[in-house]
């Protein structure tokens, strides 16, 4: 039975002619017996036509839907009486109105001929043939075009139906683009966002690692203990430098899971002091305070505010110049975090740095300006007056959540 069902849906004009064969080789036995002379050819041609109408009513419904109409006409017209092939009509029905490809006036046809041409036929040859009153004609009429009225609503909720799931798979495979193109973005904002990382990993961390480089090879004769001292925060900078860096990089890893330890947490407002304390030993003078009462920040402002003031002083280590001092501001307001880092340099590179020059120095300012964008925050950075630079940040805590 399934060979059977899968051979009838791969061959549909195969399984129609067979039908019309076999509906002409019945019509033609009636035909043969029923009637003769002239009526007898001109039966047979409108028993040919019929066939043909089943057997192309796939491939051509419109033409087919017309070819039936003429022959019902002719059927009228030459006094020749329903029969077994008139079954072409009720197929033909169901198919102009089930197809998707039809168009509605030929269906609105269907259906006017679904209505009148039952009753035609009867009132043509059946009411006079055999004398029946009023009422039962009436009766046997309703009851001949129900059939036909019935063929034309099942093709006709077929054809909605159909177009409901052709509609459904169109809305679908639009899902389907639209899940692909976020998966794009997705994929361009986390590399911008890895992108940044590194920038603030690299910048900072090999920043203190030179510093202390250079003072380890100034004082190597002279203090031995601070050479050690140096060579330790060197090791310890490298060490916290390449476990962020794991961790940024294995995001971009396919298939593979984390290794319990391997990536450190992103950092936050409470490493702030950690990450002052390693400034403030690659010899930058660093005056940290907090105002207002400490409370839950969400993970992406604190990350945020950490590589603020991690960029900011390293700047300000870079380009601010001999003799250079810093501040760090962390205020809790209402439904704020304000931040605010500043120094007081005066370095040889200050402008490029405060113009965003061409040998890439301007870059820090545009992550920050991505980061607190990201969170729906503000940000102002520029010369301070009386000297030196000031990055201020002004982040929401209760949007962000």
């Amino acid at each position: 039975m399934q060979r059977l069902y899968d051979f009838l849906r791969r061959h549909p004009t195969g399984v129609d002619t067979f039908w019309a064969v076999l509906l002409f080789g019945f019509t033609s036995l009636w035909v043969a017996f029923q009637m003769s002379g002239a009526q007898r050819g001109i039966a047979a041609i409108f028993t040919i036509g019929l066939c043909l109408v089943v057997a192309l009513r796939r491939k051509a419904p419109v033409k087919m839907l017309l070819l039936t109409a003429a022959i019902g006409v002719g059927q009228l017209a030459f006094g020749i009486e329903a029969n077994l092939g008139d079954a072409a009509m009720f197929v033909i029905t169901y198919t102009v109105a089930s197809g998707p490809t039809v168009p509605r006036w030929a269906s609105r046809c269907a259906l006017v001929g679904a209505v009148f041409g039952p009753a035609l036929s009867f009132w043509r040859f059946g009411n006079y043939a055999y004398g029946r009153g009023v009422g039962t004609s009436l009766f046997i009429t309703v009851l001949l075009t129900v059939p036909f009225v019935l063929a034309w609503v099942l093709g006709d909720s077929m054809r909605t139906r159909r177009a409901y799931w052709a509609q459904l798979e169109e809305r679908a495979a639009r899902l389907e683009k639209e899940r692909e193109a976020q998966a794009r973005i997705a994929v361009a904002a986390e590399r911008a966002r890895i992108a940044r990382e590194l920038h603030d990993v690299v910048a900072h961390n090999v920043s203190v690692m030179v510093v202390q480089a250079d003072g380890a090879a100034y004082v190597l004769d002279a203090a031995p203990e601070q050479t050690r001292k140096a060579l330790e925060t060197i090791s310890g900078t490298g060490r916290q430098a390449l476990a962020e860096m794991r961790r940024l990089l294995g995001v971009l890893r396919t298939g593979e899971q984390p290794e319990s330890g391997e990536y450190v947490p992103q950092p936050g407002v409470e490493q702030l002091t950690e990450l002052i304390d390693q400034v403030r030993s690659a010899g930058l003078p660093v005056d940290f305070r907090r105002e207002g009462e400490p409370r839950e920040v969400p993970s992406s402002v604190e990350l945020t505010v950490y590589r603020i003031v991690q960029e900011a002083l390293t700047n300000t280590r870079k380009h601010g110049g001999p003799d250079v001092g810093a501040t760090v501001r962390l205020s809790y307001r209402d439904d704020d975090l304000d931040l605010l880092v500043e120094d007081d340099g005066r370095g040889a590179q200050r402008e490029l740095y405060e113009e965003g020059g061409s040998d890439g120095l301007g870059h820090g300012l545009i992550g920050m300006r991505e980061r607190v964008g990201m969170v729906g925050g503000t940000l102002a950075a520029g010369p301070r007056p009386g000297g030196g630079f000031r990055v201020s940040a002004v982040l929401p805590l209760k949007s962000a959540r």
